[in-house]
């Protein structure tokens, strides 16, 4: 079975980390272009970040860029979304998607993916 399966979420304080890892099972990730989204109830799905299939290039929403790091290991078939300088508006459900293709593109936020996580509760509260 072909899944995605974040961890790492919980409950961070604000300006501390927390790191989200997305961990493949039955496909390798090598060949998936992958993003992090965020939601909160009552508001649209955000894209976060996206890092493209070779690594050589991230994306990141104005609203954590300088902050988060998405990164990857294919060899261990998992990527990374390091969170520093956490702020209490970082506090939502984040994803991890897959797309099959090699790179983010312009329009990464509105594009397909082919494989979802079920979403892991993040929190920043003091």
């Amino acid at each position: 079975q072909r899944q995605l399966v974040e961890s790492g979420g919980g409950l961070g304080q604000p300006g501390g980390s927390l790191r989200l890892s997305c961990a493949a099972s039955g496909f390798t990730l090598h060949y998936y272009t992958i993003s992090w989204f965020r939601q909160t109830p009552g508001k649209e799905r955000e894209g976060v970040s996206c890092i493209n299939s070779s690594a050589g290039t991230t994306v990141y929403a104005d609203s954590v860029k300088g902050r988060f790091t998405i990164s990857r290991d294919n060899a261990k078939n998992t990527v990374y979304l390091q969170m520093n300088s956490l702020k209490p508006e970082d506090t939502a459900i984040y994803y991890c998607a897959a797309g099959s293709r090699r790179y983010c593109g312009s329009s990464w936020m509105g594009a397909s993916y082919d494989y979802w996580g079920q979403g892991i509760q993040v929190t920043v509260s003091s």
